[in-house]
């Protein structure tokens, strides 16, 4: 899928925002970046109810919370990617011992 910009249609960031839901369990930072993008842009564009036609039409309802705790879900996760920080994973790796209880 091409990168999502402001010609992108409210199908294609929908599409973009389900397709790449799965980041976490895919361990894909390129996935997290573009479902940040979708969450930003949905946030933008859609109110929370719209429906479309006549009698019998599509009605959809979105919780800008909802798409707001994704989106910062995502940026934490891609945060923390080791990948995405520029870790080839061959440096050490220090723990932290700060909650540690004897």
């Amino acid at each position: 899928m091409a990168t999502l910009s402001s010609t992108s249609t409210l199908v294609e960031v929908q599409a973009a925002y389900d397709d790449n839901a799965g980041y976490a369990e895919d361990g894909s930072a390129a996935m997290a970046r573009t479902f940040i993008t979708a969450c930003r842009i949905l946030l933008r564009r859609v109110p929370k109810r719209a429906s479309h036609g006549g009698r019998g039409a599509e009605e959809v309802e979105l919780d800008p919370t909802m798409i707001r705790e994704e989106l910062k879900a995502a940026q934490q996760w891609l945060a923390t990617d080791p990948v995405a920080l520029g870790d080839s994973g061959t440096g050490a790796r220090f723990a932290s011992f700060a909650d540690f209880r004897e």
